[in-house]
């Protein structure tokens, strides 16, 4: 989604002058991970601009460190039409990763150029740099997709989930899932899970209907108990703290997943958030991918 604030940019003497900068949120990301940008125009020109009349009027372009322009895979949207008032600036908030074919790791730059109608010129940002990594897999597991009703195929679809560590420099380790064809080539979706401690591996396990159940430490003494869908579509999301014994999944003889031992506890991170669980978020997130509600959700001792 693109969102457009108008933010005063300081009163700076009338200059026709227009300057464009991109700002990227982090310096690295995982390959195919999301990878949102923000385009700042400031207006010092004494005038007042146009933009958003079409696709044309913001233009990026991708490359690597060697110079190679990256594929382009469609037109990134960016319509909507604002005017600049002389001494203001817009930000305009874009994600990269659908529309350019950034498949592999190394160095990248983006440049973004930004057309005036009124003067008929293109002004061009400075590159901005940003590294692509790959991470360490921890776990991958080949899983057949749940025929849907009124399906007449009988051959299962297969995805392959494909759990990886990242260690970003100045972060903490960070956890992924990405969610793959059978091959392991082409990409469905990559989904940051979370911080997790470098000294406990994460438990992942995958019930009757595909979904993944992961649980991951990411504090001394606290974990996240997740579950994404064969979409990688987060459907839940619960902390526990490590009590008289360790939080586990089990696996039943039907392919229901339960947890046994730790204590829940309330978090902001919580999802569905509490005030969504009470309106039936839970149960509705769940149904979409053939869950009972984990764990009677409601009924869950919750620490203080």
């Amino acid at each position: 989604m693109l969102v457009l604030l108008l933010v005063a940019a300081g009163v700076m003497p009338a200059a026709a002058q227009v300057t464009v900068e991109v700002v990227v949120d982090r310096p690295q990301y995982l390959a195919g991970e999301s990878l949102p940008v923000a385009v700042r125009i400031t207006n010092r020109s004494g005038q007042k601009l146009k933009f958003g009349t079409d696709n044309s009027w913001l233009l990026f372009t991708v490359e690597t460190r060697e110079g190679t322009i990256v594929v382009k895979t469609a037109d990134l949207p960016v319509e909507g039409e604002f005017d600049l008032e002389p001494s203001k600036r817009a930000i305009k908030h874009v994600d990269l990763e659908p529309y350019f074919a950034i498949a592999h790791t190394g160095r990248y730059l983006v440049t973004a150029s930004v057309h005036i109608n009124e003067w008929n010129q293109d002004i061009r940002s400075q590159p901005k740099g940003f590294d692509v990594l790959e991470g360490t897999r921890l776990w991958e597991q080949n899983v057949g997709i749940p025929k849907a009703a009124g399906s007449s195929n009988n051959v299962p679809e297969v995805r392959k989930y494909v759990l990886q560590q990242v260690n970003y420099i100045g972060s903490k380790l960070r956890l992924y899932l990405r969610v793959l064809d059978e091959g392991g080539v082409k990409p469905y979706r990559v989904a940051e899970v979370g911080p997790v401690v470098s000294f406990a591996r994460p438990q992942p396990v995958i019930d009757g209907k595909s979904n993944l159940h992961l649980l991951y430490q990411h504090g001394p003494q606290t974990l996240d108990y997740t579950i994404f869908n064969p979409d990688g579509d987060l459907v839940q999301r619960h902390t526990y703290i490590i009590a008289e014994k360790r939080p586990r999944l089990k696996l039943d003889d039907e392919g229901k997943v339960s947890i046994t031992g730790g204590e829940r506890m309330k978090s902001p991170t919580d999802f569905p958030d509490e005030e969504t669980a009470e309106k039936g978020g839970v149960k509705a997130a769940a149904a979409a991918s053939g869950l009972e509600p984990a764990n009677n959700a409601s009924a869950l001792p919750v620490a203080k």
